[in-house]
């Protein structure tokens, strides 16, 4: 029953997010990301290479309002705003776009005890990409099974990602050179990787953010 409701909020999701999406982009906005969050409140994020305005959102806030309502998109309050300096990177084009900037990462399987990284984001072959990480790769040796504990509770990261059979991104150093890929209980009785990139693709990672630059 939960698995089937799940499914229905997220197709409906998907309809939703592709009106909006043609719409915001037919107004010549490019269309960030689209939320369903409580209390039906449905939350829009446009973009323009010369920023977004107020006048920018409440001019596609009004046309998404109209179209919704024939559309018939059962929503109790729309907003529309910009995706603000955490912007999140979702689609090829943003990575592209935003290569050499900062980002956070967080992978759907967790990567020598880990899962969230940051870096510098850089662009790879076969439409993968990667992050020049910020920080090393903490050096600690143990057992697959503390690893897998740490990253996801008692074993349950553990579990999906021996079931995967694969390690769930590559690692790379700093000349480019992708590193072989060995399962977390392989690499038990060996030295941390000098990894200083990770490289992935995109069906590989939970969510992806800018990290805010404050600088002026």
């Amino acid at each position: 029953m939960a698995l089937e409701l799940a499914r229905k909020v997220s197709g409906r999701l998907s309809t939703v997010q592709a009106i909006v999406e043609r719409a915001v982009a037919g107004m010549g906005y490019e269309p960030v990301d689209v939320e369903q969050a409580q209390q039906g409140l449905l939350r829009v994020y446009i973009d323009a290479p010369a920023g977004i305005t107020i006048d920018d959102c409440e001019k596609v806030s009004r046309q998404l309002s109209h179209l919704l309502t024939v559309e018939n998109v059962d929503y109790a309050r729309l907003e529309v705003s910009s995706p603000g300096l955490d912007r999140p990177l979702k689609k090829p084009a943003d990575f592209e776009r935003f290569a050499g900037e900062r980002a956070t990462i967080r992978l759907r399987l967790p990567f020598q005890g880990r899962r969230n990284f940051e870096g510098l984001i850089t662009v790879e072959p076969e439409g993968r990409f990667g992050l020049e990480l910020v920080e090393p790769e903490p050096a600690t040796r143990g057992t697959a099974g503390r690893r897998g504990g740490k990253a996801g509770g008692k074993g349950g990261r553990k579990s999906n990602a021996k079931s995967s059979g694969k390690v769930p991104a590559d690692v790379a150093d700093q000349g480019g050179n992708v590193a072989e890929q060995v399962a977390p209980e392989a690499r038990e009785e060996t030295a941390p990787l000098p990894a200083r990139k990770l490289v992935f693709s995109l069906d590989e990672i939970e969510r992806a953010r800018l990290v805010p630059d404050y600088r002026f």
